[in-house]
């Protein structure tokens, strides 16, 4: 495509305008004033007829897919291969999203005369998590008088994935991941005998008569007795509840919010999510093998326990997208679906919410479908404006009463969840939003530790 530039524009009102005043003006000078802009028509045309390939024999290459962390920098790394024998420059541009904020909106590039593919870096910053595509990115050069300006623009097919930034979630945890001392991740003392078997030996004086394995004893005519290790290997799931209450703000988000104005306020799906990805860590660092299962009204993904770092990642690209959904969480679903695929006792720790008593309710009828076969740990975090009575001293006006009324309501109502899931072997905690993730593993940690799966 060329379209006229901003010089031909300049131009023509420097010479066409006034000869055209002056030949409308004064007879004598028509003539003349006419040749003059023939001549300048003449010299556009030839420009425009001598330019248009300038385009051509220039290529470029980006990558497939582009991997940058929220709020961090990033750069895309992209190749132009310009196969003509001379030096042209050329303006490039991409089309952001809002949430992809770039260094420059266009790069104004000098390429040589070379054959080689030369690099180029294109810095942004992703400020939400998700998956941005571009399919297209748009060149601009200017013809050989730059009376014109020539652009086009290649299919690219480029996909930039903005994953979650776990650095502050790293740096609460630092101690857990040192490998060294009592508060190395892999230095707690598990409590117990184990509950792997591993093997049959005689019985020794002391032994107790719960360990000794009557069969054997009966087929060999003298006790023998059980030998049981500690489990080196054992799943661990993380669900992920991404329906409607997932898409509220947190607490602490919206006070940053109001102290930085550029803040964008978090929802609690987003700690949900780091803190699956720092469970995974977790997991791996301590031997175990990590899963993942996020659902709303139906199951959206399930990844099967596996480790390793490839398998990390695997999970990581399955969550970096994950969006609430404005529809209620199908907990009948959820649980059926985890009887038939979870044959294996695990460690199955939810993410949820569960301050709406209905959907509480639909939790606790349907839990008793897994809660004999795995361990599970139940957490959500603490909603907004939950407290006890008369906890607060700045009450101003009667909307601070009635506010301070619900929040009341809405906290007893959990604490009797909390007793109801108890009865049944399921521990639920409401978690603060600063300590949320540290907890989910030192829980994990206590787990592991009593020897619970």
């Amino acid at each position: 495509m060329i379209i006229p530039s901003n010089r031909l524009l300049y131009f023509f009102a420097l010479i066409v305008l006034p000869f055209e005043v002056l030949g409308s003006v004064f007879a004598d000078v028509v003539e003349l004033s006419a040749g003059i802009i023939v001549l300048f028509v003449f010299i556009v045309m030839i420009d425009a007829f001598l330019s248009h390939l300038r385009l051509n024999g220039i290529t470029v290459e980006f990558p497939g897919v582009v991997r940058l962390f929220k709020n961090k920098k990033g750069r895309i790394e992209f190749y132009i291969n310009n196969t003509g024998a001379k030096k042209r420059t050329i303006r490039i541009g991409l089309a952001f999203p809002d949430r992809l904020i770039p260094d420059h909106e266009v790069l104004s590039i000098a390429l040589p005369p070379e054959n080689n593919p030369v690099p180029f870096t294109w810095s942004c910053t992703g400020l939400a998590r998700g998956n941005y595509k571009f399919e297209k990115c748009y060149w601009e050069t200017s013809s050989l008088l730059g009376f014109w300006s020539l652009r086009t623009s290649p299919v690219i097919n480029m996909e930039v994935r903005v994953y979650p930034d776990l650095t502050q979630e790293r740096k609460s945890l630092a101690t857990l991941f040192l490998n060294r001392g009592i508060f190395g991740i892999h230095a707690q003392r598990q409590i117990g005998q184990g509950r792997e078997f591993e093997k049959l030996r005689e019985y020794v004086h002391g032994d107790s008569y719960d360990q000794i394995h009557w069969k054997a004893t009966a087929r060999r005519n003298r006790p023998v007795t059980k030998v049981f290790q500690i489990e080196k290997t054992q799943e661990v799931y993380v669900i992920i509840d991404a329906s409607r209450l997932s898409s509220r703000t947190t607490e602490a988000s919206l006070e940053n919010k109001g102290l930085f104005p550029g803040h964008d306020a978090e929802i609690i799906l987003e700690r949900f999510i780091n803190t699956a990805l720092i469970m995974g860590l977790a997991a791996e660092r301590q031997g175990d093998i990590f899963g993942l299962l996020s659902f709303d009204n139906r199951v959206r993904n399930f990844i099967k326990a596996k480790n390793g770092k490839s398998h990390y990642h695997v999970c990581r690209d399955s969550l970096y997208a994950l969006k609430p959904q404005i529809v209620n969480p199908d907990f009948d679903d959820l649980f059926t679906f985890i009887g038939q695929k979870l044959r294996r006792r695990a460690l199955l720790i939810f993410l949820t919410n569960l301050d709406d008593p209905v959907l509480a309710e639909n939790f606790q009828k349907n839990i008793e479908l897994i809660a004999r076969k795995h361990f599970i740990l139940v957490n959500m975090l603490k909603p907004t404006g939950v407290k006890s009575l008369f906890s607060r001293s700045d009450i101003d006006s009667l909307d601070d009463i009635y506010r301070d009324l619900g929040g009341n309501i809405t906290l007893r109502s959990l604490l009797e969840i909390r007793k109801m899931l108890r009865l049944k072997g399921v521990p639920f905690s409401m978690l603060d939003n600063e300590n949320f993730c540290s907890e989910i593993v030192s829980q994990y940690i206590a787990v592991k530790q009593r020897q619970l799966i």
